[in-house]
């Protein structure tokens, strides 16, 4: 059982840095828009695909985390190890994909987020059989 708590874990956290990463995608896309804008841009937007994609991740990493959630992994680290793997990702992720450059200092953020997400990986996943 612990097992697939993780692999639901893992998965969900992906689809959450996927949700992030596809959004931003969308967003890139309106600069290529010569429309007025308004109801226009509404609609483009809520119809591109990336958008879609965005939401429908955004939509299983939710219902991933309710699942670990109600599988007993604990709330109060459950949160920050989510938060922060999924930070790690996006970070690692806009300078593969959006060319988005990194200096020491997020590099070394990442390195102390690491640390910290193993600490408290340690005893997140405590949970009921």
């Amino acid at each position: 059982m612990q097992f697939q708590v993780i692999l639901f874990f893992c998965i969900a956290v992906f689809f959450n840095a996927l949700a992030n990463i596809l959004i931003k995608s969308s967003s890139m896309q309106d600069h290529t828009k010569t429309l007025s804008g308004g109801l226009w841009d509404t609609i483009f937007t809520v119809f591109n695909p990336y958008f879609i994609g965005g939401l429908a991740s955004f939509g299983l990493a939710l219902l991933g985390y309710r699942y670990v959630l109600g599988k007993g992994l604990k709330l109060s680290l459950a949160y920050p190890v989510f938060t922060s793997s999924g930070f790690i990702i996006v970070l690692i992720a806009s300078s593969l994909f959006f060319k988005e450059r990194l200096n020491l200092t997020q590099w070394l953020g990442i390195a102390f987020i690491l640390v910290g997400v193993w600490l408290t990986a340690l005893q997140m996943f405590d949970v009921k059989s």
